[in-house]
Protein backbone atom coordinates (compact mmCIF):
# COMPACT_ATOMS: atom_id res chain seq x y z
CA UNK A 1 0.00 0.00 0.00
CA UNK A 2 1.73 3.29 -1.02
CA UNK A 3 0.33 6.60 -0.34
CA UNK A 4 1.50 10.06 0.13
CA UNK A 5 3.00 11.41 3.20
CA UNK A 6 0.43 13.72 3.78
CA UNK A 7 -2.41 11.02 3.49
CA UNK A 8 -0.11 9.07 6.37
CA UNK A 9 -0.34 12.21 8.51
CA UNK A 10 -3.86 12.36 8.54
CA UNK A 11 -4.19 8.88 9.08
CA UNK A 12 -1.62 8.63 11.81
CA UNK A 13 -1.34 12.07 12.97
CA UNK A 14 0.96 10.95 16.18
CA UNK A 15 3.30 9.36 13.51
CA UNK A 16 2.22 5.84 14.69
CA UNK A 17 -1.17 4.50 13.88
CA UNK A 18 -4.12 3.77 17.39
CA UNK A 19 -6.06 0.52 16.87
CA UNK A 20 -9.28 0.96 19.39
CA UNK A 21 -9.57 -2.37 20.04
CA UNK A 22 -13.34 -3.95 21.67
CA UNK A 23 -12.79 -7.37 23.91
CA UNK A 24 -16.35 -6.99 24.58
CA UNK A 25 -16.97 -8.71 21.63
CA UNK A 26 -15.38 -12.50 21.87
CA UNK A 27 -16.11 -13.43 18.84
CA UNK A 28 -13.20 -10.54 17.20
CA UNK A 29 -11.11 -10.17 20.07
CA UNK A 30 -10.13 -11.02 23.47
CA UNK A 31 -8.04 -10.92 26.71
CA UNK A 32 -5.82 -13.98 26.20
CA UNK A 33 -3.76 -15.92 29.39
CA UNK A 34 -1.04 -13.44 29.59
CA UNK A 35 -3.41 -10.02 29.18
CA UNK A 36 -2.43 -9.03 25.81
CA UNK A 37 -5.57 -8.61 23.20
CA UNK A 38 -5.48 -11.21 20.70
CA UNK A 39 -7.96 -12.33 17.43
CA UNK A 40 -9.65 -11.24 13.74
CA UNK A 41 -10.06 -7.34 15.04
CA UNK A 42 -5.75 -7.41 16.47
CA UNK A 43 -5.19 -9.09 13.35
CA UNK A 44 -6.44 -7.29 11.25
CA UNK A 45 -5.21 -3.83 13.18
CA UNK A 46 -1.14 -5.09 12.83
CA UNK A 47 -1.75 -6.09 8.89
CA UNK A 48 -3.27 -2.40 8.02
CA UNK A 49 -0.29 -0.92 10.13
CA UNK A 50 1.94 -2.93 8.44
CA UNK A 51 1.02 -1.92 5.12
CA UNK A 52 1.21 1.32 6.01
CA UNK A 53 4.42 1.05 7.21
CA UNK A 54 3.30 2.83 10.64
CA UNK A 55 4.17 1.47 14.16
CA UNK A 56 0.70 0.03 15.49
CA UNK A 57 -0.81 1.04 19.40
CA UNK A 58 -3.35 -1.11 20.77
CA UNK A 59 -5.87 0.73 22.55
CA UNK A 60 -8.11 -1.34 24.69
CA UNK A 61 -11.77 -1.33 25.87
CA UNK A 62 -14.21 -3.26 27.25
CA UNK A 63 -17.12 -1.95 26.05
CA UNK A 64 -18.07 -1.32 22.28
CA UNK A 65 -19.31 2.39 23.54
CA UNK A 66 -15.84 3.21 24.69
CA UNK A 67 -14.54 2.13 21.54
CA UNK A 68 -16.75 4.11 19.63
CA UNK A 69 -16.19 7.16 21.85
CA UNK A 70 -12.66 6.91 21.02
CA UNK A 71 -12.44 6.82 17.59
CA UNK A 72 -15.08 9.45 17.46
CA UNK A 73 -13.06 11.79 19.59
CA UNK A 74 -9.99 10.91 17.65
CA UNK A 75 -7.43 9.51 20.47
CA UNK A 76 -7.40 6.33 18.53
CA UNK A 77 -7.24 6.75 14.71
CA UNK A 78 -9.52 3.38 13.76
CA UNK A 79 -11.30 0.88 15.24
CA UNK A 80 -13.48 -2.23 14.50
CA UNK A 81 -17.54 -1.46 15.26
CA UNK A 82 -20.79 -3.04 14.21
CA UNK A 83 -22.17 -0.46 11.95
CA UNK A 84 -24.83 1.70 13.20
CA UNK A 85 -26.27 5.26 11.98
CA UNK A 86 -25.81 6.75 15.49
CA UNK A 87 -22.25 5.43 15.16
CA UNK A 88 -21.99 6.48 11.80
CA UNK A 89 -22.37 10.65 13.25
CA UNK A 90 -18.36 10.45 13.89
CA UNK A 91 -17.53 7.19 12.17
CA UNK A 92 -16.68 6.85 8.59
CA UNK A 93 -17.00 2.91 7.67
CA UNK A 94 -16.34 0.52 5.60
CA UNK A 95 -17.80 -2.46 3.95
CA UNK A 96 -18.68 -4.93 6.21
CA UNK A 97 -15.78 -7.56 6.83
CA UNK A 98 -17.98 -10.45 8.63
CA UNK A 99 -21.53 -10.80 9.24
CA UNK A 100 -22.43 -12.01 12.93
CA UNK A 101 -25.63 -13.25 14.10
CA UNK A 102 -27.21 -11.28 16.86
CA UNK A 103 -30.01 -13.86 18.70
CA UNK A 104 -32.17 -14.04 21.78
CA UNK A 105 -31.70 -16.49 24.74
CA UNK A 106 -34.93 -16.98 27.43
CA UNK A 107 -35.10 -19.77 31.09
CA UNK A 108 -36.40 -22.94 29.93
CA UNK A 109 -39.66 -22.35 31.29
CA UNK A 110 -40.41 -19.23 29.14
CA UNK A 111 -43.53 -19.42 27.51
CA UNK A 112 -41.48 -16.98 24.34
CA UNK A 113 -40.84 -19.98 21.03
CA UNK A 114 -39.80 -17.15 18.21
CA UNK A 115 -38.22 -13.81 17.81
CA UNK A 116 -41.37 -12.17 16.58
CA UNK A 117 -42.88 -12.93 20.38
CA UNK A 118 -40.59 -10.68 22.02
CA UNK A 119 -41.87 -7.32 21.57
CA UNK A 120 -44.90 -7.36 23.51
CA UNK A 121 -45.95 -5.08 26.67
CA UNK A 122 -44.94 -6.06 29.85
CA UNK A 123 -40.97 -8.11 28.51
CA UNK A 124 -38.12 -6.79 29.32
CA UNK A 125 -34.90 -7.35 27.21
CA UNK A 126 -31.16 -7.52 28.60
CA UNK A 127 -28.64 -5.88 25.96
CA UNK A 128 -24.82 -4.57 26.63
CA UNK A 129 -24.87 -0.90 27.25
CA UNK A 130 -24.34 0.93 24.02
CA UNK A 131 -23.56 -2.18 22.26
CA UNK A 132 -24.90 -2.72 18.59
CA UNK A 133 -27.56 -5.03 19.66
CA UNK A 134 -28.60 -1.85 21.97
CA UNK A 135 -29.01 0.54 19.63
CA UNK A 136 -31.06 -1.47 17.06
CA UNK A 137 -33.34 -2.76 19.25
CA UNK A 138 -33.83 0.96 21.32
CA UNK A 139 -35.19 1.66 17.35
CA UNK A 140 -36.73 -1.35 16.62
CA UNK A 141 -38.85 -2.57 19.68
CA UNK A 142 -41.68 -0.53 20.15
CA UNK A 143 -43.58 -2.39 23.57
CA UNK A 144 -40.66 -4.51 25.03
CA UNK A 145 -38.57 -2.51 27.65
CA UNK A 146 -34.81 -2.52 27.12
CA UNK A 147 -32.50 -3.11 30.94
CA UNK A 148 -28.58 -2.91 29.86
CA UNK A 149 -26.42 -4.45 31.12
CA UNK A 150 -22.74 -2.94 31.98
CA UNK A 151 -21.21 -4.52 29.04
CA UNK A 152 -22.09 -6.98 26.31
CA UNK A 153 -20.23 -10.36 28.15
CA UNK A 154 -22.27 -9.65 31.24
CA UNK A 155 -25.69 -9.63 29.65
CA UNK A 156 -26.65 -12.95 30.37
CA UNK A 157 -25.43 -12.97 34.53
CA UNK A 158 -27.71 -9.85 34.56
CA UNK A 159 -30.39 -11.59 32.80
CA UNK A 160 -30.01 -14.21 35.28
CA UNK A 161 -29.96 -12.11 38.33
CA UNK A 162 -33.16 -9.66 36.93
CA UNK A 163 -36.62 -10.52 36.43
CA UNK A 164 -35.99 -9.85 32.54
CA UNK A 165 -37.79 -12.17 30.00
CA UNK A 166 -35.36 -12.36 27.21
CA UNK A 167 -31.22 -11.88 26.87
CA UNK A 168 -29.55 -10.36 23.19
CA UNK A 169 -26.25 -10.57 22.19
CA UNK A 170 -24.11 -12.70 19.87
CA UNK A 171 -25.64 -16.03 19.28
CA UNK A 172 -22.10 -17.95 19.73
CA UNK A 173 -21.73 -16.10 23.25
CA UNK A 174 -25.13 -16.55 24.50
CA UNK A 175 -24.79 -20.37 23.37
CA UNK A 176 -21.76 -21.14 25.49
CA UNK A 177 -23.45 -19.10 28.65
CA UNK A 178 -26.26 -21.49 28.12
CA UNK A 179 -24.03 -24.66 28.17
CA UNK A 180 -22.09 -22.72 31.39
CA UNK A 181 -25.87 -22.06 33.10
CA UNK A 182 -28.34 -24.50 33.73
CA UNK A 183 -31.82 -23.61 32.72
CA UNK A 184 -31.93 -21.74 29.66
CA UNK A 185 -32.07 -22.00 26.13
CA UNK A 186 -31.87 -19.92 22.95
CA UNK A 187 -35.05 -18.71 20.44
CA UNK A 188 -34.29 -20.12 16.98
CA UNK A 189 -32.94 -18.29 14.15
CA UNK A 190 -31.67 -14.41 14.38
CA UNK A 191 -33.27 -11.34 14.96
CA UNK A 192 -30.36 -9.70 13.19
CA UNK A 193 -27.46 -9.36 11.66
CA UNK A 194 -24.61 -7.51 12.60
CA UNK A 195 -22.21 -5.88 9.86
CA UNK A 196 -19.09 -5.80 11.65
CA UNK A 197 -16.65 -2.74 9.63
CA UNK A 198 -13.53 -0.67 10.16
CA UNK A 199 -14.02 2.67 10.91
CA UNK A 200 -11.94 6.22 11.18
CA UNK A 201 -12.73 9.88 12.75
CA UNK A 202 -14.93 11.40 10.23
CA UNK A 203 -13.18 14.56 9.89
CA UNK A 204 -10.14 12.24 8.66
CA UNK A 205 -11.42 12.62 5.20
CA UNK A 206 -12.73 10.95 1.97
CA UNK A 207 -9.14 10.34 0.85
CA UNK A 208 -8.37 8.83 4.39
CA UNK A 209 -11.75 6.57 3.97
CA UNK A 210 -11.08 5.47 0.47
CA UNK A 211 -7.51 3.67 1.72
CA UNK A 212 -9.33 2.06 4.71
CA UNK A 213 -12.17 0.39 2.04
CA UNK A 214 -9.37 -0.58 -0.19
CA UNK A 215 -7.88 -2.18 2.71
CA UNK A 216 -10.60 -4.33 3.90
CA UNK A 217 -11.72 -5.28 0.19
CA UNK A 218 -8.29 -6.72 -0.24
CA UNK A 219 -8.37 -8.54 3.72
CA UNK A 220 -11.24 -10.38 1.94
CA UNK A 221 -10.50 -11.14 -1.40
CA UNK A 222 -7.19 -12.45 -0.25
CA UNK A 223 -8.47 -14.95 2.08
CA UNK A 224 -7.29 -12.89 5.30
CA UNK A 225 -10.22 -12.73 6.82
CA UNK A 226 -11.44 -16.15 6.68
CA UNK A 227 -7.77 -17.28 7.57
CA UNK A 228 -8.50 -15.16 10.77
CA UNK A 229 -11.54 -16.48 11.80
CA UNK A 230 -10.03 -20.00 11.29
CA UNK A 231 -6.96 -19.01 13.09
CA UNK A 232 -8.99 -18.06 16.03
CA UNK A 233 -11.38 -20.89 15.99
CA UNK A 234 -14.48 -18.98 15.31
CA UNK A 235 -18.03 -20.55 14.11
CA UNK A 236 -20.74 -18.84 12.91
CA UNK A 237 -19.33 -15.44 11.84
CA UNK A 238 -19.16 -15.60 7.85
CA UNK A 239 -16.75 -13.05 5.73
CA UNK A 240 -18.89 -10.57 4.13
CA UNK A 241 -19.72 -10.15 0.46
CA UNK A 242 -17.27 -7.55 -1.62
CA UNK A 243 -19.18 -4.01 -1.41
CA UNK A 244 -19.28 -4.18 -5.22
CA UNK A 245 -21.12 -7.76 -4.99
Amino acid sequence: MTISTQLLSTLAPRGHIRASINTGNPILARLDGDGRPAGVSVDLARRFAQQLGLELELVVFDTAGKSVDAVTREEADFGFFAVDPVRGAGIAFSAPYVLIEGSYLVRQDSPLTGNAQVDQAGHTVVVGKGSAYDLYLTRELKQAQILRAPSSPAVVETFVQSTADVAAGVRQQLEADALRIPGLRLLPGRFMVIQQAMGIPKPRGAEAQHVLAAFVEDAKASGFVADALARHGIEGATVAPRADA
